[in-house]
């Protein structure tokens, strides 16, 4: 029975694939190449695609590390007037005043300190030049430029405030002086 059974779907299946021949419509060279050129442009469209995905994706990893390392910048440099008030009240105690009020310096000491360790925790580094360093443009703002004998031009006379930098990025210029010597 099983037998019959097979015999009679093999049959119907060879029926069916002779019936399938009669229902294949041929494509001509013209609408195959229509096809072609469509598959084609559908492919890159879709590499276009995938492209702009990936630069999507790698756009957003920037910006998300850019806003972890550089999203405090304004924090950081409305605290800046801070440290410099805490630097000119520690520069302008006279060592009279340091020893009659030893206990109120060592708190405003410890505070700026405590203030810098904040700054270097989060990437703010302090720009400290000297004198007789040479100017940095990158980081350095010239308040003045002054002939001063024994200097060569470019080279820092006077350093009137500090700069910061935040990572990479400069968040205010250290504030100098400048030789304007030609020889």
């Amino acid at each position: 029975m099983q037998d019959d059974m097979k015999k009679e779907n093999m049959a119907q299946d060879q029926a069916d694939l002779s019936g399938a021949d009669q229902d294949i419509e041929y494509i001509d060279a013209d609408e195959l190449e229509a096809l072609r050129a469509e598959r084609d442009d559908m492919r890159n469209r879709f590499m276009r695609a995938l492209a702009d995905a990936e630069n999507a994706r790698k756009r957003g990893e920037r910006d998300r590390r850019e806003a972890e390392q550089y999203g405090g910048s304004k924090l950081a440099r409305d605290l800046l007037p801070v440290h410099d008030a805490l630097r000119r009240a520690l520069d302008a105690a006279t060592p009279e005043q340091r020893e009659a009020a030893s206990a109120l310096i060592e708190g405003v000491e410890l505070t700026l300190r405590e203030l810098q360790n904040v700054f270097s925790r989060h990437g703010v580094t302090i720009i400290s030049p000297k004198s007789g360093d040479v100017f940095d443009p990158q980081q350095h703002q010239a308040m003045f430029e002054a002939p001063v004998p024994g200097t060569i031009a470019g080279q820092i006379i006077q350093v009137m405030g500090e700069g910061f930098m935040l990572h990479d990025r400069l968040l205010r210029p250290a504030q100098v002086g400048v030789s304007s010597n030609l020889g």
